[in-house]
């Protein structure tokens, strides 16, 4: 018994050992366990327009892309910002307010294809409208795409200049999803959150792989609508303006923050054929009409925060780097207008949101880098990470 003790012992001695060899004795703190870390943010590149997506393509480059609203993609590599820009579409795009060139995607066979997407906002015979577009990166020269290569693969009329959405992203299934609002005014005067038979307020899942039935895509089987009751490139819906989105990395799940009306931000788990309130509801409370709505079927917010906190809720990631311990498993967020940026906890089904830092920035974007660090883009012309305070 005692030699099983001394055996015991001397194994949590090696183990300790080991810890502190890997780490200096820290250990990733489970989701639940407590409140993440304070943070702190440091210039990575500056000199940039209206940045307003970040994106990193998993071919050991390093490289981070940058979107700039007016129309131009920008590449920076190791704090460095090439002079040329990646993709320049300033002619075609329509900027202005929350319009302009708003996402950028890889395809997840660029290797293969050298195939890229992009989300902007263009008028075409007077009629404003959102296009999702295919761009080829050039055989001879993988920082440059070729403007003269684009493929439109969709375009949605758009009624008003706001609430375009703007994220295009592809899951771990390897479809294109994207993020449309409900086409702007306010309140979703067309009521076109919870109208299935339009695209706006939605959520759409589109196989760009194999383009079928006259259109530049093909509907995923499985996607929600495919039999009937809504349009088969709907997956989820009433949304009013879900401007940045992302897959956790770890669990496939998809986080969305959707910018809200007048007195609540929200953040949601978005799942297929989900009806997420807008316009019914804005955040966990009744809309339209203020009061004694219809919940029967809505899938409420994971967490939400009032005005008095900010005015535009910025989707970001969840954490699964290694540089900051505490803070893996919590999704990290924030919003325009105050710059505070929180953490998300879940813990036996109930989210916790805990204040990471006061950045000063109006927080336009967040990006994940391959290893899973998190970066925020400042729409004055920066982009910063996010390292252990």
């Amino acid at each position: 018994m005692k030699w099983a003790l001394w055996v015991l012992w001397l194994a949590t001695l090696l183990s300790l050992a080991v810890l502190q060899a890997c780490g200096g004795g820290e250990s990733p703190i489970p989701p639940g366990s407590g409140p993440p870390p304070a943070v702190a943010l440091t210039t990575i590149v500056s000199g940039l327009s209206f940045p307003v997506d970040l994106q990193f393509p998993e071919d050991g480059t390093g490289r981070m892309f940058v979107v700039e609203q007016a129309g131009t993609i920008r590449i920076a590599t190791n704090g460095s910002l090439a002079a040329t820009p990646f993709l320049d579409i300033t002619g075609k795009v329509d900027f202005g307010g929350e319009k302009g060139l708003l996402g950028l995607a890889f395809h997840p066979q660029l290797a293969q294809n050298h195939l890229v997407y992009v989300h902007y906002d263009r008028v075409s015979g007077g009629q404003l409208q959102s296009v999702i577009a295919e761009y080829r990166v050039s055989a001879s020269d993988a920082n440059q795409a070729d403007p003269n290569s684009e493929r439109i693969l969709l375009t949605v009329d758009q009624p008003f200049p706001n609430h375009k959405g703007g994220q295009i992203l592809f899951g771990p299934d390897g479809f294109l999803y994207i993020g449309l609002g409900d086409g702007g005014s306010e309140g979703d005067p067309l009521l076109f959150g919870q109208n299935l038979q339009v695209l706006l307020g939605k959520m759409l899942r589109i196989d760009v792989d194999h383009p079928s039935g006259g259109l530049q895509y093909a509907i995923p089987v499985d996607n929600p609508f495919v039999g009937g009751g809504g349009l088969p490139e709907i997956w989820a819906y009433g949304l009013r303006n879900p401007w940045r989105f992302s897959f956790d990395r770890d669990s496939g799940r998809l986080f969305a923050g959707d910018v809200g009306q007048d007195t609540y931000e929200e953040i949601d788990i978005l799942t297929s054929g989900g009806n997420f309130g807008w316009n019914t509801m804005e955040g966990m409370h009744c809309f339209h009409p203020a009061s004694g709505c219809d919940m029967m079927g809505l899938t409420l917010p994971i967490a939400e925060y009032s005005h008095s906190e900010g005015e535009a809720v910025i989707g970001g990631f969840v954490y699964r780097g290694s540089a900051i311990p505490g803070l893996v498993g919590a999704y990290v967020m924030g919003d325009f207008d105050s710059g505070s940026i929180w953490g998300l906890t879940e813990s036996s089904g109930a989210w916790t949101r805990t204040k990471l830092v006061e950045s000063g920035k109006n927080v336009s974007s967040f990006g994940e880098d391959v290893a899973g660090e998190l970066y925020v883009a400042d729409y004055a012309g920066r982009v910063l990470k996010i390292v252990r305070q």
